[in-house]
């Protein structure tokens, strides 16, 4: 009798862990996000030869995982500052059903003085 109570109640727990590893996903797409966006403006605050929008968006895609793949892009690039923004797409634990948005993470970082 517990055994077939046990398949009733089984549906129910494989939804709830299933939630709980798409909330992981969604948290660790949220950290490497922040990572890319910070270490894009980073490196795209330097001067050239070793900064820019084109070294920032390679350093910003390096500093994640590969399977993470963020879309950098520069919202605010004036003279004093550099913001960079990381896009990631939340992989879907079922395939087919997107239940989360692309997390969306931002860095502001001044630009370094090259004055002498």
């Amino acid at each position: 009798m517990a055994s077939l109570e046990y398949l009733g109640m089984l549906p129910f727990l494989l939804l709830i862990a299933l939630a709980g590893i798409q909330l992981g996903i969604a948290a660790y797409c949220g950290s490497q996000a922040a990572t890319a966006a910070r270490t894009a403006a980073r490196t795209a605050a330097q001067p050239a030869p070793d900064g820019g929008e084109e070294a920032g968006r390679r350093a910003g895609v390096n500093a994640v995982s590969g399977w993470v793949n963020p879309d950098i892009t520069w919202p605010q690039y004036d003279q004093w500052t550099v913001k960079a923004t990381a896009t990631v797409r939340v992989p879907s634990v079922l395939p087919g059903l997107r239940l989360i948005d692309p997390v969306r993470r931002s860095a502001t970082m001044p630009k370094e003085d090259t004055t002498p």
